[in-house]
């Protein structure tokens, strides 16, 4: 039975993760082509406590309060009129603007995936995100062919590990780059050559690949340079490239932006034939959002951390 009233976290005030609080509030009735989902387990996402901490502040600013989170698995408790797709019960996973750390969301039904049998919800949760931008990075804004080289900056994180995998599975030569403790992870999924880059400076190993994915940003971004042959591509993640650096170097670079030419529903397909794997960081409960927050603000872990909305998802 769904009742009126749900548990969210709440964020009245830019600020540290202090700001989250577990709160009530009404549950949202989904309109034309929308599904309430009701979420088994929320993705934490790198943009989730920038724009907690009000770095994130476009033309459209934040409405407080308001629920953080843009990634959900969990099973589909409504449908509003005109959805086709989905019927109640099933379990399904997605992408959304926000509002994911909370017991029900409304996720449009195009952003909306049938979960794969073979992912747990918590699984699933750590996928949508990853998942879609890693493919866009690698396949719409840097056209990675088979053969090429290939740099994953970050290649533990949520999309790391993603692009990691898809590299390979598109016949990429690929470095990946991770920190002591996830170097072997790093070479389960696939890469060709892993650099810990605690120790050595990834453009000491390869400096004509022709596209480098940056997850890290900051100065690594200047190594990521380095790493490039004349007219590779840099494409972004973390923030923008310095293009002074860029032109003297004779590169293309950019940041990675908009929605994939891909679906969900399609590369879900990869999950399902066991062409990629999901590797999830550590999981707190939903009342915990203030401690994943911070785990995630360290920056060290290993694949995506997650909210368990419900405990044994």
């Amino acid at each position: 039975m769904i009742t009126s009233m749900m548990r969210a976290i709440q964020v009245h005030r830019y600020g540290g993760p202090e700001e989250l609080k577990l709160e009530e509030q009404p549950r949202p009735t989904p309109q034309a082509s929308e599904v309430l989902l009701r979420v088994y387990a929320a993705g934490v996402n790198p943009i989730d406590w920038k724009i907690r901490q009000g770095l994130m502040q476009g033309p459209q600013p934040v409405t407080f309060p308001y629920t953080p989170g843009i990634e959900a698995a969990g099973t589909v408790a409504a449908i509003g009129p005109g959805v086709k797709g989905f019927e109640v019960g099933q379990a399904a996973y997605g992408q959304v603007a926000s509002g994911a750390y909370a017991e029900y969301v409304l996720v449009p039904e195009e952003a909306l995936a049938h979960k794969p049998e073979s992912l747990s919800f918590v699984e699933a949760a750590a996928v949508p995100v990853g998942l879609t931008t890693a493919w866009r990075t690698l396949f719409d804004h840097g056209n990675l062919q088979a053969g090429q080289r290939v740099v994953i900056q970050g290649a533990a994180g949520g999309v790391g590990q993603f692009a990691v995998q898809l590299a390979k599975w598109k016949g990429a030569e690929v470095i990946g780059t991770a920190s002591p403790a996830n170097l072997a992870l790093v070479r389960s999924l696939g890469a060709d050559t892993v650099v810990d880059y605690t120790t050595t400076p990834v453009e000491s190993v390869v400096q004509d690949a022709d596209v480098v994915l940056d997850g890290v940003g900051g100065v690594t971004l200047l190594h990521s340079l380095a790493a490039l042959k004349r007219e590779g591509t840099l494409i972004s993640i973390a923030g923008p490239p310095p293009q002074e650096a860029v032109q003297a170097r004779g590169v293309r670079a950019l940041m990675s932006r908009g929605p994939a030419s891909v679906p969900l529903q399609t590369l879900s397909r990869l999950l399902e034939e066991g062409r990629l794997s999901v590797t999830v960081g550590k999981t707190f409960a939903l009342r915990a959002a203030q401690p994943a927050h911070e785990e995630g603000q360290r920056g060290k872990g290993c694949g995506r951390i997650v909210l368990r909305v419900v405990e044994d998802a």
